[in-house]
């Protein structure tokens, strides 16, 4: 059995300052996710955010009915790559120009956090289901990312080559070398928040440099 993240915990996963790296190591969690392509403005990346909020929502709902009290709704994540790019685009996802837009591929997912169980997301499902969308594409499952280097970025999604940068030579000065996909945690929601008041962060799994 996966052991169980606190509140402090879990919210030190979820808390970020601009212009400094921080370096967490994140646990096994639950999510619900669905993968796709695109950009983020196309209507597949739309349809997912949409079949998310709904579940993540009807969740909440059904487990306040339930017990008078239920979790927080947790933010909005995706993990960005594109198929095909080499290791230092991969590394560096702000090298990717405008025209790779509708090569990259993505894994939109919020956490889901107990007493949410499996009965709770199988009504959910079958709640948000009715409604139509992407659901049938959305799963439930489990990951621990590990080891991991985050910083807060501030403003437009478009200006985020800056912050990368940072967060790419924070991990260099600490003797490590990223691994895995690019991540980003949407802190608000992203449909309707102004962009320069926009929150992100801008997170990359790590490992020690060779």
């Amino acid at each position: 059995m996966a052991k169980s993240t606190g509140i402090a915990e879990l919210d030190a996963l979820f808390t970020a300052r601009k212009g400094r790296v921080d370096f967490v190591d994140v646990p096994e969690l639950a999510f619900f996710s669905i993968d796709g392509g695109g950009a983020p403005a196309g209507p597949e990346f739309q349809a997912a955010l949409k079949a998310l909020y709904a579940v993540s929502y009807g969740a909440h709902f059904l487990v306040k009915k339930q017990t008078g009290a239920a979790p927080r709704v947790m933010p909005l994540e995706a993990l960005w790559w594109a198929e095909g790019a080499t290791a230092d685009q991969l590394a560096h996802p702000e090298s990717f120009t405008e025209s790779d837009r509708g090569t990259w591929r993505w894994r939109a997912m919020i956490a889901q956090l107990p007493p949410i169980d499996e009965t709770v997301i199988q009504r959910a499902m079958e709640q948000a289901r009715a409604k139509g969308g992407a659901i049938g594409a959305l799963r439930f499952e489990r990951w621990a990312e590990g080891p991991s280097a985050q910083i807060m970025h501030v403003g437009p999604y478009a200006t985020e080559s800056t912050s990368i940068a940072a967060l790419h030579a924070g991990i260099a000065a600490r003797g490590s070398r990223p691994r895995g996909r690019h991540h980003e945690i949407y802190l608000g929601d992203p449909r309707s928040a102004a962009p320069e008041r926009l929150r992100t962060i801008l997170r990359q799994p790590v490992e020690p440099s060779a």
